[in-house]
């Protein structure tokens, strides 16, 4: 393994699941400025979007997550190529 090449600024961090709130602590290199207290621990908090607990593969659950008006959008902007 090369020397110097890897971060040495690791610590705990929580990653938040937006969709179903869950969280997991994990050592990260992320940079955050929000952070959160679980467990009575506070951690510097990165959120997401979709995780491991509400992806369909892993939950085997299709589920349509529809953030900020993303498909609308979509059916928009290609709704005058599909006439």
């Amino acid at each position: 393994m090369k020397q110097g090449i890897h971060p040495e600024n690791y610590r705990l961090v929580a990653f938040k699941d937006m969709s179903n709130d869950d969280v997991f602590i994990t050592k990260s290199t992320v940079e955050t400025k929000e952070t959160i207290t679980h467990e009575g621990v506070e951690y510097p908090v990165f959120k997401m979007e979709i995780s491991r607990t509400s992806h369909p593969f892993y939950t085997g659950k299709s589920k349509l997550i529809d953030t900020a008006g993303r498909i609308d959008k979509f059916k928009t902007k290609y709704a005058k190529h599909s006439k």
